[in-house]
């Protein structure tokens, strides 16, 4: 059984979709990050980066308890643990990996920051809004251009595909139009129409509150909370 630590921002949804694609059986503990669940102490055991999301494996191969943090850490876990979605010969599992680490270092802190300064920022700063606006774009683009090339991002649909997706299915936050991206968006519409992913998005969603007019929640996410040493 894994035991899932999460709530429905693009780094849960990853792993919720992963966790339904390789079909094994979970328990979900919500962890509201606006009302600063992520600062628990019993959470930060599990995480000491205070983010989420974080599994607990009561079924590991070594037979013991091993958990497992960072979104895209638990897709290659999974991943290798259900020998899905990861192709085991060197050519094909390092062509996901370099498109998983695309988008753990490019498209989920660019892309996050362009969330961040559009809806949230107390003041509208035009030139970080158009810093990473842009940025935005520029990474798009390289996606379009990929997928163009090949129909998921590694050729095969695998955790590459499903660590992007929950990001791009945000585009509007980011000012981007999926009418100048047709690659992304015949990929986007694709995936969304996995069944999977219908149900990694409708994971938590229920319980998610708009952050943006919640100044508890703001604090929680962004305010000194945040910088507080643990």
């Amino acid at each position: 059984m894994i035991d899932l630590y999460s709530w429905a921002t693009p780094n849960g949804v990853k792993v919720h979709i992963m966790l339904e694609e390789v079909e094994l059986p979970y328990r979900v503990h919500p962890i509201d990050i606006g009302a600063g669940d992520q600062f628990d102490p019993e959470y930060l055991k599990l995480n000491p980066n205070n983010k989420i999301p974080a599994i607990v494996d009561s079924e590991s191969p070594d037979r013991k308890p091993f958990t497992v943090f960072e979104s895209g850490a638990i897709l290659v876990y999974l991943a290798e643990k259900t020998g899905k979605l990861l192709p085991g010969n060197m050519r094909g599992r390092h062509t996901v990996m370099q498109w998983l680490m695309f988008q753990m270092g490019g498209i989920g802190p660019m892309l996050g920051q362009a969330h961040h300064f559009r809806q949230y920022a107390p003041e509208k700063i035009p030139y970080a809004i158009d810093r990473y606006t842009n940025e935005a774009r520029r990474l798009y683009c390289v996606l379009d251009k990929r997928l163009g090339e090949e129909e998921y991002l590694a050729g095969e649909y695998s955790i590459a595909d499903i660590a992007t997706w929950p990001w791009i299915r945000l585009y509007d936050r980011q000012g981007q139009d999926l009418d100048d991206f047709p690659n992304i968006r015949r990929w986007h519409e694709a995936i969304g129409a996995r069944p999977a992913a219908q149900k990694g998005v409708e994971l938590l969603s229920g319980e998610r509150k708009d952050f943006a007019e919640d100044k508890q929640a703001l604090e929680a996410l962004f305010g000194n909370t945040q910088y507080e040493r643990r």
